[in-house]
């Protein structure tokens, strides 16, 4: 078996590749055949755990996780062999196969991919020779002339693949047509006959009124445009690259307005997107005291870089903010890296993270270890007390990625300050109940904690997905989904 390799390449990041892929796959899926999703190098602090060699737990990007779902496929590091977990503007985090790799990283940015190659090709192959079909997404866009040297993710999978590709652009942003004969124009001439088709993607208004452009772009390029899709406000998916939009999508008067504080290396925002569909539930991204003003809980969520955060977060005054909050018996959560925010103090002396005192909202103490926790868990909720009781003996499903291992402060814990351990080794409760901290991402993708929380349930993955397959389906032209995998 040699799988036919479709791939999605965009203007730019944020033209809609992610979804579009998602979609892609699940409609192939829905034809009976055997789909895997496949992104050479990811650059996100999103990231998920899955299976990995010999049974080890690894993380891959979110988006390739999804995809993986989409296509009825059991995610594995193989689908996004690098993973690029951005810690500061000038440096990251390298992940290959799933494990941190600290060559690598430290590595001049030029090395690293001559470095990945060979793993990123052979994943490719091992998921040609498994599948019927391969769905690759591209990153940023191909014709960025100055890193095509250096290339593993655009281009150079395109050819190794022998991908047929679709290329997409974000109409909503103004010189669509633009970016596409421009990106078009910037490709090598044998590159140029790997497109397939022009996608305009976040289209609002009237097709018609797009006329002449498609038809000029295809007597410049010889590219016909395949689909126009519209504005997905809904598609349900989360964000890939970063906090983009707080509106909340379900109806109903709100009762609990929930405040994500967004510092600049937040972590596994993703997690958060059911509570944008939860009924009478407002969710708002923070990032000064401004921004939270009503919020009835304030969430500080996971972090690339927690040291660095939390002196962001004294910089903004969303510390006071949060521990003014806390004191008024309002309910905080802290996931995480937010939970060893919460804590007493950061012990780094292995040069992961940095050294910090914390919010003191939890007398617990985090010490950063070289190696990295990573995997799925599932656990139960202890008894809790005060506002965070509806979770008392709650199951959950998750998973864990830090490197930060967190305990009770030794001296108060003498002196009898102690935190409540709402799960062994995962979570505590102050004394008062309302500030709750623990390790477990997912939270609020499990429905028991949902319908705990809030009597309420969102809409499922798998209708999340038919929908996305459904909206591609309607919006290009008929049969260029067939002529894309036809031999």
């Amino acid at each position: 078996m040699t799988a036919v390799c479709v791939m999605v390449l965009g203007t730019s990041s944020g033209a809609g590749k992610s979804w579009i892929a998602t979609a892609l796959c699940r409609h192939y899926a829905r034809q009976g055949l055997k789909v895997a999703p496949f992104k050479s190098q990811n650059m996100s602090n999103n990231a998920r755990v899955v299976a990995g060699p010999g049974g080890a737990w690894g993380e891959i990007g979110s988006a390739q996780y999804f995809q993986a779902l989409a296509a009825r496929a059991e995610p594995d590091v193989r689908m996004n062999p690098v993973l690029l977990k951005p810690e500061a503007d000038t440096h990251s985090q390298f992940v290959l196969l799933g494990q941190v790799d600290e060559a690598i990283t430290r590595l001049p940015w030029p090395q690293r991919g001559a470095k990945a190659w060979p793993a990123v090709a052979e994943s490719l192959r091992a998921l040609r020779t498994e599948n019927d079909v391969v769905v690759i997404e591209g990153a940023g866009s191909p014709a960025e002339i100055n890193l095509m040297r250096h290339d593993i993710v655009n281009l150079r999978i395109a050819r190794e693949a022998e991908a047929r590709c679709w290329l997409v652009t974000d109409i909503d942003r103004g010189g669509a047509f633009a970016h596409l004969y421009g990106t078009w124009a910037l490709l090598p001439r044998a590159d140029r006959a790997r497109l397939r088709g022009f996608v305009l993607n976040k289209f609002r208004g009237d097709e018609a009124l797009l006329d002449p452009a498609p038809r000029r772009l295809q007597t410049l390029t010889g590219v016909p445009t395949v689909g126009v899709i519209p504005m997905q406000w809904h598609h349900g998916l989360p964000e890939e690259d970063g906090v983009f939009d707080d509106r909340s999508r379900a109806a109903g008067e709100v009762h609990t307005r929930i405040a994500v504080i967004a510092w600049p290396r937040i972590s596994n925002l993703d997690e958060f997107q059911p509570l944008k569909n939860l009924p009478g539930v407002r969710l708002q991204w923070v990032r000064s005291p401004a921004d939270g003003a009503g919020a009835d809980v304030i969430v500080l969520p996971g972090s690339k870089a927690t040291a660095a955060d939390l002196a962001w977060l004294r910089g903004q005054g969303l510390d006071r903010w949060v521990a003014e909050h806390a004191a008024r018996g309002g309910r905080v959560l802290g996931v995480c890296g937010g939970l060893q925010v919460l804590g007493e103090a950061l012990i780094d002396t292995e040069g992961i993270d940095g050294n910090a005192p914390g919010l003191g909202l939890l007398p617990l103490v985090t010490t950063f270890e070289r190696d990295k926790t990573v995997r799925r868990t599932e656990a139960r909720f202890g008894a809790l007390h005060g506002p965070w009781s509806a979770l008392s003996g709650v199951p959950v499903r998750g998973y864990e990625i830090h490197h930060g291992q967190t305990a009770p402060h030794p001296a108060l814990q003498a002196a009898g300050q102690t935190a409540h351990e709402a799960m062994p080794g995962l979570a505590w409760q102050n004394r008062e109940g309302n500030v709750l901290g623990l390790y477990l991402h997912g939270l609020f993708e499990d429905d028991r904690v949902l319908q705990a929380l809030f009597g309420a349930r969102v809409p499922t993955l798998e209708t999340v997905f038919e929908g996305l397959a459904d909206t591609l389906q309607a919006h290009v032209a008929p049969g260029a989904l067939d002529a894309l995998i036809a031999s």
